[in-house]
């Protein structure tokens, strides 16, 4: 096996106070310390893994999230705890959510960039 854990995921991003708060307060993920790499962004953990935000340059093109929230699109999962706690959470800070119902326990949302984010019960395996 070559590929023994996933490190961080990382999301391009326009407005770096924006997703900060969305990853910081909405979602509740630490704010970890980052190099200094040249250009903005800001570096999280979420468990095991670190979420990493990028401020892209102008004129650079790094692909477009889905116009409309769907479970369909590419999107990063993060475990959760208790799914009405963190739905109602999500609904006391505005953000729209496509939800599976607590049964499934999966729910999903987008950052401020438009970025589909899972957010699911997790289940032991």
């Amino acid at each position: 096996m070559i590929a023994r854990a996933l490190h961080h995921v990382s999301f391009p991003v326009r407005d770096l106070e924006r997703a900060r708060h969305f990853y910081g307060e909405v979602l509740g993920l630490e704010e970890i310390a980052r190099p200094d790499l040249g250009f903005p962004g800001a570096w999280y953990r979420a468990g095991g893994v670190e979420v990493h935000l990028l401020v892209t340059p102008p004129g650079v093109d790094v692909g477009a999230p889905p116009p409309v929230l769907t479970p369909l699109a590419a999107h990063t999962a993060f475990a959760i705890d208790d799914y009405e706690r963190v739905l109602a959470s999500l609904a006391a800070h505005g953000v729209p959510v496509v939800g599976a119902g607590a049964e499934m326990g999966q729910m999903w949302v987008q950052d401020p960039d438009g970025h589909v984010i899972e957010l699911i019960v997790a289940r032991p395996r």
